[in-house]
């Protein structure tokens, strides 16, 4: 019986070869074999999950690209709303945003004047 940690190595595989018909077959295979009854609950999780976005994943491999900056973006506007809670102003949400990101517009920052 195959571990958790070893169904994610197998998926992890997946990102080293370049054909994306090898990795549609690849991806959808390693599904199939996960969703076994021997394995842990996780790891058939995990198979479940590679069946249903094995098409996004196969994907990846022809245009090479990812959602990263979107999440990026959205981790940090969750962060600053986090430490902004309780703010009524969408002025100072703001400005907290801009000092948030690290390289904020100074010229932007003229345009808004918190109460």
């Amino acid at each position: 019986m195959a571990t958790v940690w070893q169904a994610k190595a197998a998926a992890r595989e997946l990102y080293a070869h370049a054909d994306a018909d090898f990795a549609l077959e690849w991806v959808t295979q390693l599904g199939r074999d996960l969703q076994d009854a021997d394995y842990p609950i996780e790891a058939r999780s995990l198979g479940r999950t590679l069946i249903r976005w094995q098409r996004q994943i196969a994907a990846w491999h022809e245009a090479h690209v990812t959602n990263g900056p979107t999440e990026a973006v959205n981790t940090l506007i969750k962060r600053v709303k986090r430490a902004a809670f309780g703010f009524t102003s969408f002025r100072n949400y703001r400005i907290r945003s801009l000092l948030y990101a690290g390289k904020p517009n100074w010229d932007l920052l003229a345009t808004v004047t918190p109460r």
